[in-house]
């Protein structure tokens, strides 16, 4: 029981401070609607690990001179990749079909904010990490109590490594910034976050925006 206890503490204490993190939580009725496009929601979720492991394959081979960055991005990109497959044999159990999905508006919403300048991009890159990952254990927790029992257990214990992740990336960002850039770009790339969540959308994804009445094409 102690050892449950703790690990309940653990995560309880990894979602508040995700949440803090954030300027606002994912609305009700994204959530609503995710509970009924389960197949889409694992399909999109595959797609991100999968491209989430290959950001960071980017990094590792274009910041071959950064140790710090060659380390975490080494266990970041390991970890995704398990991730991917563990969602597969998910998708697997409840005979869920893989199929095409286009991109959400999301990321790209991120990086149009993304410097041009080579310090500014690596800078940028390693925040829009952070606000992506923060924003994938955010949804993670709100989600995990809504879902089948099995599905529910596994976002639930995705929490942690996407909590770590958001961490990984911010500290990897402050090793090659001010206090003071960092603050004013995460202050860029939190607001669109926000209003990526908030503003109306057609289509439902994983970083999918609130759904509006009109029925989400696949």
């Amino acid at each position: 029981m102690p050892r449950i206890a703790s690990q309940v503490k653990d995560i309880d204490r990894i979602v508040d401070e995700v949440r803090s993190f954030l300027r606002l939580q994912t609305p009700a009725a994204w959530i609503e609607r995710a509970k009924h496009r389960l197949n889409d929601l694992l399909v999109d979720h595959a797609n991100c690990e999968y491209k989430a492991a290959a950001t960071g394959m980017a990094l590792l081979s274009r910041y071959r001179h950064i140790p710090s960055l060659q380390q975490l991005m080494a266990r970041l990109v390991r970890e995704e990749m398990l991730h991917y497959e563990q969602v597969l044999a998910l998708m697997a159990r409840y005979d869920y079909p893989y199929y095409t999905l286009s991109a959400s508006r999301y990321a790209a919403g991120l990086h149009q904010h993304i410097r041009g300048d080579a310090q500014g991009r690596l800078v940028d890159t390693l925040i829009v990490g952070a606000v992506v990952e923060a924003r994938s254990c955010e949804r993670f927790a709100a989600l995990y109590p809504e879902l089948p029992e099995t599905l529910g257990r596994f976002y639930r214990g995705l929490l942690r490594s996407e909590g770590r992740h958001y961490q990984d990336y911010l500290a990897l960002a402050q090793l090659q910034a001010s206090e003071t850039e960092i603050q004013q770009r995460l202050d860029v790339f939190l607001t669109e976050d926000a209003r990526l969540v908030m503003a109306p959308d057609p289509q439902f994804r994983f970083h999918s925006g609130e759904p509006t009445c009109q029925v989400a094409v696949a």
